[in-house]
């Protein structure tokens, strides 16, 4: 009787096993992958900045989960270890101790089990180590030498040095929050730009911002004489010859969809395409590029011979019909007219980035020369370039005319930087560019020589 029951509770058990077989293949509880742990490689930290893990198993769910720190292979600090009831997904922020030694090598190390029957019952098991690097040290910044002043459309220099052993980002950021970009310059640690003072905004101050991986930040204000210069208004009365002419032109030409009225077409033509088309131009120049700041030794924009000026930089244009005001814009070049169709030189050695029709510029060539320095021409009648070629210096690229938004035949001619236009003016005249630009580069190199590596 007893070996009965004895083997009947046999049969039970192997009963209840092949049950369990057939239930766990039938609902995959045998499934074979491991949770996925999602977190960087390696994490710089100075604790002010919670980590952010994310465990994922979408098949059997998450059964356990131990997230702990080490040391030289000792354990130091358990931040997470919890059992769980099969979860999906798991998403953590963990704030990290503040006594962990600075500039020290921690390992973060991470197992996650799931609920599958796999390996024996026991599941399975996904393990990961994360590099993790404390470090509350912000980098050191060094402004060595910039331009004395910069006036509001205009552009300066600097030359700064920036330090850290895990140093991750170096710009110039002005307080409206817009970037521009750096170049490192004659040795290691050392940066140079020239940056711009948007004419449209009142107040300016820039800054070094140096930034590590761990997040630390140094700040450092550039320390610019500021000359706020003024620029002219204008009052234009709107002609019906013009807006029948050369605006029903334009917007026939980009918005032919559109029924719009005279006025209308106006301030599509002034404001919406004009928007449209410097958008276009910005986007084309905020580029830096990577040549060298030796090749600006000595040069000057002198696109067209025997010119004269005959519209200024910045010239703030207020539009008028029968005494109402319309519309308004801002002129960001200057116009410069000679004989009609005379040929336009490129300046400096360069790259074509642009060669079309842009709108209110017409035929439009845009030439990228490094450093963020471009140079732009507009209302060309003729184009003897295209995008993607290299020019030199006394190079015919174009010929004036009266494309796009132009009456007379003249060149509109923009000098931008980083994206900014900025005064021609200051790159025609040979000794403002070696007294406010080389020269602050090659007071940065001297200093650079006499310092200690």
């Amino acid at each position: 009787m007893k070996k009965k029951k004895k083997n009947f509770g046999k049969i039970v058990v192997f009963v209840c096993f092949v049950v369990l077989i057939v239930l766990g293949v039938r609902f995959n509880l045998f499934e074979k992958k491991a949770p996925i742990i999602y977190i960087q490689d390696a994490i710089y930290t100075n604790f002010k900045e919670p980590i952010n893990v994310r465990v994922l198993d979408e098949e059997s769910g998450i059964k356990e989960l131990k997230i702990w720190l080490e040391k030289d292979g000792e354990e130091k600090e358990i931040l997470y270890n919890e059992r769980l009831k099969g979860q999906k997904e798991v998403i953590l922020e963990l704030n990290l101790p503040t006594n962990l030694q600075e500039s020290s090598l921690y390992t973060l190390k991470i197992a996650a089990k799931d609920s599958s029957l796999w390996n024996f019952f026991s599941g399975n098991l996904n393990t990961k180590d994360i590099s993790l690097i404390a470090d509350t040290k912000k980098p050191a910044v060094n402004i060595l030498s910039n331009s004395y002043q910069i006036e509001r459309g205009g552009v300066a220099a600097v030359v700064f040095e920036a330090r850290d052993t895990n140093l991750d980002e170096v710009y110039i950021e002005n307080d409206k929050g817009r970037k521009f970009k750096v170049l490192p310059y004659f040795k290691e640690n050392y940066y140079g730009a020239i940056i711009a003072w948007d004419v449209r905004e009142k107040e300016f101050r820039a800054y070094v911002v140096a930034r590590d991986k761990a997040g630390n930040e140094n700040k450092t204000r550039i320390g610019y004489y500021l000359q706020n210069r003024a620029y002219r208004d204008s009052n234009i009365k709107l002609k019906d010859k013009f807006l029948d002419g050369k605006i029903e032109s334009l917007a026939t030409q980009y918005a032919p969809q559109e029924n719009f009225s005279r006025l209308e077409r106006f301030k599509f033509v002034n404001e919406t395409l004009r928007f449209g088309n410097e958008e276009k131009i910005h986007k084309l120049t905020y580029n830096i590029g990577k040549k060298s700041f030796d090749a600006l030794k000595s040069f000057k924009f002198l696109p067209l011979k025997n010119a004269i000026k005959v519209a200024h930089f910045a010239d703030r244009r207020f539009y008028y019909y029968n005494d109402e005001f319309i519309s308004k814009s801002y002129h960001l070049g200057i116009d410069l007219a000679s004989v009609a169709k005379a040929d336009i030189f490129s300046s400096l050695d360069g790259r074509v980035v642009f060669a079309e029709e842009n709108g209110i510029y017409g035929i439009n060539i845009i030439i990228e020369h490094g450093f963020g320095i471009y140079s732009l021409y507009g209302h060309c009648s003729f184009k003897f370039v295209a995008e993607g070629d290299e020019v030199k210096a006394g190079d015919i690229i174009a010929k004036t005319g009266v494309s796009g938004l132009a009456l007379g035949d003249h060149l509109h001619f923009g000098i931008l930087v980083q994206g900014v236009e900025v005064r021609p003016e200051q790159f025609q005249d040979e000794r403002w560019i070696k007294n406010n630009i080389n020269a602050v580069f090659e007071e940065g190199r001297k200093i650079i020589s006499r310092q200690r590596q």
